[in-house]
């Protein structure tokens, strides 16, 4: 999901070779109607005026943003990797210090852990939600006395027990971060889910709910000296022109990308329409039979990012390669644990658990699903893993 193509990396092959039938597992040119028209005005008056790095696109985008996600302050950044390393650095992680991540998520958590000189406590994941154990996570709190927790919002959706988990850190002094990069628009209780973050981050990924036409990502928070720090932190550290405060480094959002997200965050609500129907198509289709097909926990409007199943480990495999001989897209996120990919390393200082995540990702496969997929489409994906696992 972190390839700039049409498709994510579990993909088939391009369209030409695929069966008139087929059905990618991502599309990125479902654009409604007038939208690359409106993109078209934006860039010719943007180029116009040269307005590349910061300026008025940027602070429109970032207070809608804000207003959207329901937090005082958002920040745009160059992407979501650095989101989480400019929210790592903003609460003072560092070298000598641990971070507690959840052991099934994207390498970009436990990299920016790892980029800030902090070392990285993995927590294996509860299998009923996919989301971060709190058990697990308490008993890492007493074990380790971690600096941070990033708290992954994976697939979609969030964890059963956010709240208690928010209160769990808060009460124990520790900085929690939300890496929300598959989470926006998710809502927990009927409030957005980031209205009571410490803080968040974002990616605007093309593939994501909200995608860019590149790369960028954001950082959110309701407290105005965090935000004033993480807005440094990403400009060389400046506290003017040419006056620098701290070390930073260069992940400013351009102007072209806050003016393409602007938009299409003006589309938001019809994308999430789309998603949420197809998400919810998806398990109808499966409820009556033996494919486990995942959703999100009572209370959490989902934002339908992207669809879950889950299989036997040693049949999934051939499940796949039925689903692409019938030419549907297929993907795998994610098909690895964090604490045993090869760049761990030294950097790895605990890992809690790990057999719920590994049976996760050795199990999971993701049906198409993407902005305006058509209710056909989801049928002919719903039907080719109901004849693959039959096949077998």
């Amino acid at each position: 999901m972190h390839d700039s193509t049409r498709s994510a990396p579990d993909s088939p092959a391009p369209a030409a070779a695929r069966p008139p039938s087929a059905v990618p597992f991502i599309d990125l040119q479902r654009f409604e109607d007038g939208f690359l028209d409106r993109w078209a005005e934006r860039v010719a008056a943007a180029t116009a005026e040269t307005r590349f790095v910061g300026g008025p696109a940027v602070t429109r985008f970032e207070q809608h943003l804000a207003s959207r996600c329901g937090v005082a302050h958002a920040i745009g950044c160059a992407n979501g990797t650095d989101a989480l390393q400019l929210a790592l650095r903003a609460a003072g992680v560092g070298p000598s210090d641990l971070v507690v991540i959840p052991e099934a998520t994207f390498w970009a958590t436990f990299e920016a852990v790892v980029n800030v000189g902090a070392r990285v406590v993995t927590v294996d994941v509860d299998p009923e939600d996919l989301q971060l154990d709190v058990d697990l996570l308490v008993r890492a709190l007493e074990l380790h006395r971690p600096r941070a927790v990033i708290l992954v919002h994976l697939y979609g959706w969030t964890s059963a027990r956010l709240t208690e988990v928010r209160s769990l850190c808060a009460e124990r002094g520790v900085t929690l971060i939300e890496d929300g990069a598959q989470a926006i628009a998710v809502e927990i209780e009927e409030r957005p889910i980031f209205a009571d973050a410490e803080i968040a981050t974002l990616s605007f990924y093309p593939a994501k709910v909200l995608g860019a036409c590149g790369d960028a990502g954001a950082v959110l928070c309701h407290d105005e000296d965090l935000a004033e720090r993480v807005r440094q932190l990403g400009n060389h550290g400046r506290t003017a022109h040419y006056g620098h405060g701290s070390i930073g480094w260069n992940s400013r959002l351009g102007g072209l990308e806050a003016e393409y997200l602007d938009l299409a965050l003006e589309q938001l609500d019809g994308r999430l329409a789309s998603r949420r129907r197809a998400a919810a198509r998806y398990r109808e289709r499966f409820a009556d039979t033996e494919i486990r097909c995942m959703a999100p926990p009572a209370g959490v409007l989902e934002n339908g990012y992207l669809n879950v199943t889950l299989h036997e480990p040693t049949l999934r495999d051939a499940i796949e390669s039925g689903l692409r001989s019938r030419g549907i897209g297929v993907g795998k996120v994610y098909p690895g644990r964090m604490s045993t990919q090869p760049g761990a390393g030294s950097w790895l200082a605990s890992a809690l658990g790990g057999e719920h995540a590994e049976r996760l990702c050795r199990g999971v496969l993701n049906l198409p699903l993407f902005a305006h997929i058509r209710d056909e489409e989801v049928d002919a994906a719903a039907d080719a893993l109901l004849a693959s696992v039959a096949d077998l």
